[in-house]
C-alpha cells in the first residue's frame, strides 16, 4: 500500500467571487503546508456508571495561506487585493472552493465544492515580493462531484448524472 503524496490533493478557489464564469485558481505554488482545519465542536459526558460518550456536535472548517505571493495579472491575487484595499466584506469576501484528490495518473478520486469566506490578513511581505495571507472560513453547503482538472470545472452528481440521461435520450 503506498503513501498518497501530497501533490495530488489539490485546492481550487474561484477568484471570480460569485461572477460568471467560475475562474478557478489552485493553491500552492508558494505553499509548503496548506491543511484545512476540522474545529470539531465536540461534547465529553460522563454518567453516574463513570462512563463517558464524546459527542460532535459538527465542525467549523477553515485553512490559512500564509504565504501568498502577488503574481501580476494573476485573477486571485486581483481579488484579495480588491478585498483588502477596499476593506470589503459580506458578500463580497464569498466564494467557493473545490478539494480535490486525484490518483498518480490524474484520475479524480474524491471531488468536493463548498462556499467558503476569504479574510485577508495583511499586505505586505518581506524581500522576497508582495504578500497577501489570508484565511478561508468553509460556510457549508458542500457538495460531492466530479472535477474536470483540464477545464477546472465541477459538477455535482446529481447534475453530471442528470445530463448523462440527456444525452443518452437524445442520441436514441
Amino acid at each position: 500500500m503506498e503513501k498518497v503524496e501530497r501533490k495530488y490533493l489539490a485546492h481550487f478557489i474561484d477568484a471570480a467571487f460569485g461572477a460568471e464564469p467560475t475562474n478557478y485558481t489552485r493553491l500552492g505554488k508558494d505553499l509548503e503546508e496548506y491543511n484545512i482545519d476540522l474545529n470539531p465542536d465536540g461534547e465529553e459526558k460522563s454518567n453516574i456508571l463513570g462512563e463517558s460518550s464524546y459527542t460532535i456536535k459538527g465542525y467549523k472548517p477553515s485553512g490559512s495561506v500564509d504565504t501568498y505571493y502577488a503574481y501580476d495579472g494573476e485573477p486571485l491575487f486581483e481579488q484579495l487585493a480588491m478585498v483588502a484595499n477596499e476593506r470589503k466584506t459580506g458578500s463580497d469576501c464569498m466564494t467557493t472552493a473545490v478539494d480535490v484528490l486525484v490518483d498518480s495518473k490524474g484520475v479524480v478520486i474524491w471531488a468536493y465544492r463548498e462556499d467558503v469566506v476569504i479574510v485577508p490578513q495583511s499586505v505586505g511581505g518581506d524581500t522576497g515580493g508582495v504578500q497577501i495571507p489570508f484565511e478561508i472560513h468553509y460556510n457549508g453547503n458542500r457538495v460531492k462531484g466530479t472535477w474536470d482538472m483540464s477545464t477546472k470545472t465541477f459538477t455535482p452528481d446529481g447534475e453530471a448524472a442528470a445530463a448523462n440521461v440527456e444525452q443518452e435520450q437524445s442520441e436514441a
